[in-house]
């Protein structure tokens, strides 16, 4: 006999059908640094493309003992810093507005300075490096300047109660993220990329969601967040979250929080990176196919220099230029507190 596979039928009429609700949030895992080898960490984390909240990762920067708000009103009080990209404020002021916020009025939430151009005394601040920020790809001298960073995009992150991240979003060209807490608490909901689908992209901003409230999103608005499944972690200061690429975050501190984000490439990544970067406009066949073989050549000679850092260290170390291609892991490069952009390669 064969069996009825129909669709079951909708619900009769007059039913009353449950309301939706979000879905109970995943706990982030977290894992101690003691914890965790580097090589643990890429096989676990990275290569699987998985978030983890590593706790003690960079307990000796200077900023966990220094970094406070009277810190950065005393000591850049009169500097002007850009809070967001239309809003510009002198340090001492936004501090005052960080400390004034609320649930009810949310005060500005500073999330465009970059410390190497912008702020590049906090430098000293942190280091040593967090050593899961490797490998240095976009400090490589391979990056052309406009993606050279030898800080790996290391930005400033300071708001207040009620304030936040102004959207939900995945960062673009296949970058990881790392963000590492330094003073009060900060709360971090993420979603996979296989939930993009339910999070209602913006149609001209494809790595921004509509969506406003990721925790509690309003699903008269938004039914199909009802369908994805969030992650959820509270990063306390000296821990970082790890963000893997196109993986879709939004943060809100729930006291004063002053945090450090930072992007990696390394060959997890770089294909994807590449594809993006490359993708030029239409009728520029040829001009797509020189850059993509650019990078995939530069690509290509840091997956080697990497591998040969960690096969031959003593080796790799008195030759210097490995580290100095791409460094596989802290030590293998300078003080990133005294790098200069130098002449880079012209490939737009």
């Amino acid at each position: 006999m064969i069996q009825d596979t129909a669709l079951p039928a909708g619900p009769a009429a007059g039913v009353v059908q449950a309301p939706l609700s979000m879905r109970e949030p995943l706990p982030v895992p977290v894992v101690r640094a003691e914890d965790l080898p580097y090589e643990a960490y890429l096989s676990q984390f990275v290569r699987r493309n998985r978030p983890v909240v590593i706790d003690g990762a960079a307990a000796r920067w200077p900023a966990m003992q220094r970094w406070n708000p009277d810190y950065f009103r005393s000591r850049f009080g009169d500097q002007t810093v850009q809070v967001s990209y239309k809003q510009r404020m002198r340090m001492a002021e936004f501090v005052d507005a960080v400390l004034a916020s609320t649930a009810e009025v949310p005060g500005p939430y500073l999330y465009r300075t970059f410390l190497h151009e912008h702020m590049p005394a906090l430098l000293p601040d942190l280091i040593p490096e967090n050593p899961y920020t490797f490998a240095a790809r976009y400090g490589s001298p391979l990056m052309p300047q406009r993606w050279w960073r030898p800080d790996g995009y290391l930005k400033l992150l300071m708001g207040g109660v009620g304030s936040s991240f102004p959207v939900m979003h995945y960062d673009l060209e296949h970058a990881h993220a790392q963000i590492t807490e330094i003073y009060g608490d900060k709360e971090f909901y993420l979603f996979s990329p296989e939930d993009g689908q339910h999070l209602y992209p913006r149609p001209l901003q494809v790595n921004w969601s509509q969506v406003d409230n990721p925790a509690a999103p309003d699903l008269s608005r938004f039914p199909q967040m009802a369908s994805a499944t969030p992650w959820r972690a509270v990063l306390k200061p000296g821990q970082t979250i790890f963000v893997p690429m196109l993986w879709w975050h939004a943060a809100r501190p729930l006291s004063v929080s002053i945090s450090v984000c930072t992007n990696t490439l390394d060959r997890s990544n770089w294909a994807g990176f590449v594809a993006d970067v490359c993708a030029s406009p239409e009728g520029q066949p040829f001009k797509r196919l020189l850059k993509r073989g650019y990078f995939s050549g530069a690509g290509a000679l840091m997956h080697a220099m990497e591998d040969f850092q960690n096969l031959a260290p003593g080796l790799a170390r008195a030759l210097k230029f490995p580290g100095a291609v791409s460094a596989a892991a802290p030590g293998w490069r300078s003080d990133p507190s005294t790098r200069k952009l130098e002449f880079r390669i012209p490939v737009a």
